[in-house]
């Protein structure tokens, strides 16, 4: 007998051991599908700038993963995740930073720590994608300092501060304080994927950048709305494919880094969700531009998908498809009718991000609180105390609770963005100047800033600027002896 029990407590350890390793696995795939997202970004970003400032565009999406994989590393993930008593400090981590500690550092071969390196991975792929978000918004004017400080300020405090409120086990609106704790509305924050820590607060950074950047030249004559030149469609909608394959990566592989995760069946449900909601959005707003535009917008298609995926991250674990359905048709309607509010109003947002961020992830936020089933909220969360008969959405049964705690948390996420963005554009503005002159907007970046314009753009423009590209490309093949920097 005790022989048979020194094989079962061996295969015991070894069953736990092949747990932990898939899970990390699922983690590494999720982070590498999240950072792929990137490539979509910057598609979408590049397909809908002008081609005077393709490289400028490219490469400030290169810049914002590279700058994320520094400030993430050593201060971005001790705010968001490290360990701190919740009872003194719901508000901030103060450990973990530069991967330093036993957690990432210990020589345990029973510990989690293929988890936890994981799991930073994916948190680093979440936060550059974003930062990323806000570039197209106020893409073709801002100077790059600004940008600079703008990601640096996002990536080091105002985001991980976010995640640390929903997605820490100690922060003020996670569902995983233990029932002693004093949970928010009694439940706290269902936000699964990041429908409000990823896209409200991104989206919002990207609603005040623009807002405080003001219009490019010549989009708004005596109040009336010009289109600009756009790029690509081609890279518009390549990019909203390759975010839409992101997304299932990043949905389903989120809940694998808590204490509850590691449920095939969860993941699963999460990405058919995100795939109905995102096919639902989509076709909604394909019909309104068609009915109230009469033409069948291949902006609007891409944007309804992304419209659909951002609304879904908060429930996508949490709801049924049919909650999908409901979901993704309203993210439409915030999606499109929110981008025609933002002409309205006068505020130039290259790449609609707010509408799509802002708009449909604050309608995905609030969803769970209406539409998450008792019995899922218990799969994903795994909370104890019959917490899931409380809970769930007000259209399941349950009190309002959760929609309260839904509800607080957005608030609080667009208070805090929107005031540290606001500052930190500020500050920009009187420190290291925030848009650019009018010669160099006129001009564009890539001339001015990255060495000259593109061959695809050189043939689109007037001639005095082709003459400048030509001088930027004689002087790169000399050595770079002439230059082609822009007046002013």
């Amino acid at each position: 007998m005790a022989d048979l029990q020194v094989d079962v407590d061996a295969l015991a350890a070894a069953v736990v051991a092949n747990s932990l390793t898939i899970r990390a696995l699922v983690l590494l795939a999720g982070a590498v599908l999240t950072f792929f997202m990137q490539t979509g970004y910057a598609m979408v970003h590049v397909g809908c700038v002008q081609l005077k400032n393709t490289k400028n565009t490219l490469i400030t999406n290169v810049f914002d993963s590279a700058l994320a994989s520094m400030v993430w590393w050593l201060i971005g993930f001790g705010f968001a995740f490290g360990d701190s008593d919740s009872s003194s400090n719901p508000f901030i981590g103060s450990d973990g930073f530069a991967l330093s500690g036993s957690e990432f550092r210990g020589d345990d071969p029973s510990s989690l720590l293929a988890i936890r390196w994981a799991w930073w991975l994916l948190q680093w792929a979440f936060a550059g994608t974003t930062v990323t978000i806000t570039s197209g918004a106020v893409a073709e004017r801002i100077t790059w300092p600004a940008y600079a400080m703008y990601s640096a300020v996002f990536l080091g405090f105002i985001y991980p501060v976010v995640v640390y409120w929903a997605w820490s086990m100690d922060g003020w609106a996670s569902p995983y304080l233990s029932a002693s704790d004093d949970l928010l509305s009694n439940c706290g924050v269902i936000d699964h994927a990041g429908s409000g820590v990823v896209h409200v607060s991104a989206g919002m950074a990207a609603l005040v950048g623009a807002a405080m950047l003001g219009s490019r030249h010549g989009r708004f004559i005596e109040g009336i709305a010009r289109e600009m030149p756009k790029a690509s469609w081609v890279y518009q909608t390549l990019g909203t494919l390759i975010l839409w394959f992101g997304w299932f990566g990043m949905v389903g592989s989120i809940g694998f880094g808590y204490t509850s995760g590691g449920d095939s069946l969860v993941a699963a449900r999460a990405m058919v969700n995100a795939a109905i909601a995102a096919g639902t959005s989509c076709l909604t707003c394909v019909i309104l531009s068609q009915l109230l535009d009469t033409v069948l917008s291949m902006e609007a298609a891409n944007n309804g998908i992304l419209s659909g995926l951002v609304a879904i991250a908060a429930g996508a674990a949490v709801v049924e498809p049919e909650g999908a359905f409901v979901i993704g048709f309203i993210a439409a309607l915030c999606y499109f009718f929110g981008a025609r509010l933002l002409v309205k109003i006068q505020v130039d947002d290259v790449v609609n991000a707010s509408p799509v961020h802002l708009c449909a992830g604050a309608w995905g936020l609030i969803a769970p609180g209406l539409f998450a089933t008792g019995e899922l909220y218990q799969g994903a969360y795994g909370v104890i105390g019959g917490r899931e008969q409380t809970c769930c959405g007000a259209f399941y049964g349950c009190s309002g609770d959760q929609l309260g705690a839904q509800l607080a948390f957005l608030v609080v996420i667009v208070c805090w963005v929107g005031t540290l963005v606001a500052a930190t554009f500020f500050v920009a503005k009187v420190t290291v100047g925030l848009r650019l002159t009018t010669d160099i907007e006129d001009v564009g970046m890539d001339l001015s800033k990255h060495g000259g314009l593109t061959l695809a753009a050189v043939t689109g423009v007037p001639p005095v600027l082709q003459h400048l590209a030509q001088r930027a490309h004689a002087g790169r093949s000399d050595g770079g002896a002439s230059s082609a920097a822009a007046p002013g």
